[in-house]
């Protein structure tokens, strides 16, 4: 994590992402959404590619629930945190365990970008972005 002048700020966003990680492996999906902007944009991996609101992030959701079923894989490798006054970002390198149609296990490593603006005090998640490289 990157410690400059809003220190302060950015071990904020860092437990923030944190609690959200650890909401995911929970499937508490209050926990999941509550430092979300209401007109939230995501990028995902599977489909939808966009989903704009809370209610199409939520139903993301459960694309992801039925294919981590019975595991509690979602977590942070490294972590970044780059905030200025009233805007930040996060980039971080995250593993996730599922299943796939064959019911064989699949580990995922993804990356993870997200943008938060500061309001009423509060850091709040207006953009999410997962996503995998590309095979060759």
């Amino acid at each position: 994590m990157q410690i400059g002048n809003h220190s302060g700020d950015q071990h904020q966003i860092q437990s923030l992402v944190e609690e959200w990680a650890h909401a995911v492996r929970r499937r508490d999906m209050a926990a999941i959404i509550a430092n979300h902007s209401p007109d939230l944009v995501m990028f995902d991996v599977p489909p939808p590619f966009e989903s704009v609101g809370l209610e199409a992030y939520r139903k993301t959701w459960n694309t992801f629930f039925a294919w981590s079923s019975g595991l509690a894989v979602f977590d942070i490798d490294d972590l970044n945190v780059t905030a200025g006054e009233d805007v930040a970002f996060v980039v971080a390198r995250m593993r996730c365990s599922g299943r796939d149609h064959d019911g064989s296990r699949t580990d995922l490593r993804f990356r993870l970008t997200i943008g938060f603006r500061k309001i009423d005090g509060k850091w709040t998640i207006l953009h999410e972005h997962h996503s995998i490289p590309a095979e060759k």
